[in-house]
């Protein structure tokens, strides 16, 4: 079993806020993979199912982020899950908007809700660390991340929210190359290649008045009824 927790501020104030893309995600995977209907459970809202053989419990904390830990924590022991069972989404501001890196352990960079389960529980989760680009001073951070996303960040947005659903059962087998890839396909799709037996016939190249004629009397004639 594992525990995907995606960090953000409950309510409808925050909902579209840079801040609660871990919340984004996880209602992502849950729409997208027909998982039961949130409830309120552990301080926060559940959602179970199921990604590949893998069962998988889908939480959001409603504690407001700088207490996240504890909703974390409480999960962890009704389920009697390790850390190593636990995966975090949530916001980065050193990654630029729609890049994702796949982190395992590590410090908690500044981050709240981050630094909150590294109380409850240990540093040594698994975090999927999604890109909202940096405002360009520390000053700016907190109004920044507590804004909602530009109209114009809709775009990455959506496939990068896809990505993270058509990759998660490789994430919840813990193959991270995989799911990344998922995301990858979503953010910058192969370009369609022609086939070359569908092209049309190439038109040859025009004859310009300085080129030699060098067909023979019979080709002459011959091309005056093609």
């Amino acid at each position: 079993m594992k525990l995907f927790a995606g960090l953000g501020n409950p309510g409808a104030k925050y909902a579209n806020n840079r801040h609660n893309i871990g919340f984004m995600a996880v209602d992502a995977i849950a729409g997208a993979h027909g998982f039961a209907p949130w409830r309120a459970k552990f301080q926060g809202e559940v959602s179970e199912g199921r990604l590949g053989s893998e069962k998988v419990i889908l939480l959001k904390p409603q504690t407001f982020m700088n207490l996240s830990g504890q909703a974390v924590g409480e999960a962890m022991r009704f389920y009697k899950l390790d850390v190593a069972d636990l995966v975090v989404f949530h916001d980065e501001l050193d990654l630029p908007p729609g890049k994702l890196r796949v982190k395992q352990g590590g410090g908690h960079a500044g981050h709240n809700g981050l630094r909150s389960i590294h109380a409850h529980a240990s540093p040594d989760y698994a975090r999927v660390r999604l890109g909202i680009g940096h405002p360009g001073h520390k000053d700016r951070v907190s109004g920044y991340v507590l804004a909602d996303f530009a109209k114009s960040d809709q775009g990455w947005l959506d496939d990068l929210l896809r990505g993270i659903a058509d990759g998660a059962p490789a994430l919840a087998e813990g193959d991270s190359g995989k799911f990344t890839n998922a995301v990858g396909l979503r953010m910058s799709p192969p370009k369609a290649k022609t086939d070359p037996q569908k092209r049309g016939s190439a038109a040859p190249p025009a004859r310009s008045a300085d080129d030699e004629d060098t067909r023979s009397p019979l080709q002459k004639l011959m091309d005056r009824f093609k």
